[in-house]
């Protein structure tokens, strides 16, 4: 498997560079930016309902989410996050935080503080369009999102969110021989999908038994890649993603 590079500030760059093509003078900003590298556990919260911070963190290795809790204590998972993503991104523009951010397998962090980010973006304009772009297409796959809990079947659910992770770790050089590591939980899945963790359990086996994943632990592999994108009624557009990790 390929791993994340050296320098933990290129994973963002890779991911920035696979929806807008930066040149080498942007590149070499984003490269000079400060950042403090926390590494932390599992199911620890990164940032909370409430919070008001005044900095916010790229993924360097691991997985984190996006998640709300109802009044009866149910979590929902808005939204997943790997290496090069941005998850608080938005704590840049809003005061205060309204979703909690917390990881789900050991995570790398680099934090890094907003007037350094304003700062930047004074300097090299263009990138505080390519950041912009970032958040818009979070809103766009969280409307894919919507789609997919309110109108897929459990197979196609499960399917779908299964390519769309593939290509956003193909997108930042993580995924080899159509093979990824995958640290998400059945029990995360079926918190990410509306579904129960049983009815997940069996949607993974017919997957497998229909030849569309295979798994070793928390790795997988896809065998036929346009056979699952069949299965999971997946159109890559609204990753917006300019490089080949499409194709």
């Amino acid at each position: 498997m390929t791993t994340a590079p050296d320098s933990p500030n290129q994973i963002m760059i890779r991911k920035l560079d696979s929806i807008f093509v930066l040149t080498d003078e942007e590149k070499q900003a984003l490269t000079d930016l400060p950042v403090q590298i926390k590494n932390i556990k599992t199911n620890h919260d990164i940032v909370r309902v409430g919070d008001q911070p005044a900095q916010c963190c790229f993924i360097v290795e691991g997985f984190t989410c996006v998640y709300k809790v109802s009044i009866e204590g149910k979590r929902q998972i808005m939204a997943l996050h790997v290496p090069g993503d941005i998850p608080d991104l938005q704590s840049l523009h809003l005061r205060v935080l309204d979703i909690n951010i917390a990881s789900i397998s050991p995570c790398k962090l680099g934090f890094i503080q907003h007037k350094d980010l304003n700062q930047l973006f004074e300097r090299h304009p263009r990138l505080a369009g390519v950041f912009w772009r970032e958040t818009l297409i979070y809103a766009s796959i969280f409307r894919e999102w919507l789609l997919n809990i309110g109108q897929r079947e459990a197979y196609s659910r499960i399917a779908h969110i299964i390519c769309e992770l593939m290509l956003r770790l193909k997108a930042v050089g993580l995924v080899e021989n159509n093979t990824f590591h995958m640290p998400v939980t059945q029990a995360e899945i079926a918190d990410a999908t509306g579904m129960t963790p049983v009815h997940v359990n069996r949607v993974f086996q017919a997957l497998r038994s229909d030849g569309l994943i295979q798994t070793d632990k928390s790795r997988m592999t896809i065998p036929d890649w346009n056979k699952i994108q069949q299965a999971g009624e997946f159109d890559p557009l609204y990753l917006h993603i300019e490089k080949d990790a499409a194709s």
